[in-house]
C-alpha cells in the first residue's frame, strides 16, 4: 500500500509530466506559427511581384515564359514549408513518443517491484502461480518492445518516402519548367 507522501510524491511527478507535455506541445505549435507568418509574407511578397510581372507582359508568348518561369520557385517553395512542417510535427511527435517509452519502462519497473515483493511473500506452495505470472510480465514486456521497434520502423519508412515523394515532384516541376521552356 502507498503512504501519503508517496502518493504526494507521485501525484507531483504526475503534474510536473503534464506541464512538460504541455511544454513541448506549445513549442511544436509556435514553431508551426512562424513558419506559416514566414510563408504568408514569402507569399505577399511572390504575389507583388509575379503582379507587376504581369502587368508588363506584352504578349502570349512572354506570357507563357514568365508562367513557367514562376512554376519552379513554387514548387521549390511548397516542398521546402511542406518538409518544414513535416520536421516540426516529427519532433514534436518524437517527443511524445519518448516521454511515452519513457513513462512505460518506469511503470514496468514499478510493476516488477510490486511482482517480486508479492512473490518474496507468497505463501508456500504458490511457486507455480508466481512464475506463470514472471513469465507473463516478461512476455507482455517483449511485445512491447516489438512493438515499438515496428513503429520506430515504420516512422523511418515514412520519412524517407515523404522525402522521396517531395524529391520526385521537385524534379517533375523542374522537367515541367525545362520543357515549357524549350516551347518558347
Amino acid at each position: 500500500m502507498l503512504t501519503p507522501e508517496q502518493m504526494l510524491a507521485a501525484q507531483k511527478a504526475n503534474v510536473e509530466t503534464l506541464f512538460g507535455l504541455t511544454q513541448k506541445a506549445f513549442e511544436g505549435v509556435e514553431r508551426m506559427l512562424e513558419l506559416n507568418m514566414q510563408a504568408t509574407r514569402a507569399a505577399l511578397a511572390d504575389t507583388s511581384s509575379n503582379t507587376q510581372a504581369l502587368m508588363s507582359v506584352k504578349d502570349a508568348q512572354e506570357l507563357m515564359a514568365l508562367q513557367a518561369s514562376l512554376m519552379q520557385p513554387l514548387a521549390e517553395k511548397t516542398a521546402a514549408y511542406s518538409r518544414q512542417l513535416y520536421e516540426i510535427a516529427a519532433g514534436t511527435g518524437g517527443e511524445f513518443a519518448k516521454f511515452a517509452e519513457n513513462q512505460g519502462a518506469e511503470a514496468q519497473q514499478k510493476f516488477m517491484a510490486v511482482v517480486d515483493n508479492v512473490a518474496r511473500n507468497a505463501p508456500a506452495g504458490s511457486e507455480t502461480a508466481v512464475a506463470v505470472m514472471k513469465n507473463a510480465v516478461a512476455s507482455a514486456n517483449n511485445a512491447m518492445e516489438t512493438v515499438q521497434r515496428a513503429v520506430k520502423q515504420a516512422t523511418e519508412v515514412a520519412q524517407t518516402n515523404f522525402q522521396a515523394m517531395s524529391d520526385n515532384a521537385l524534379s517533375g516541376t523542374k522537367v515541367a519548367s525545362a520543357s515549357a521552356s524549350k516551347k518558347r
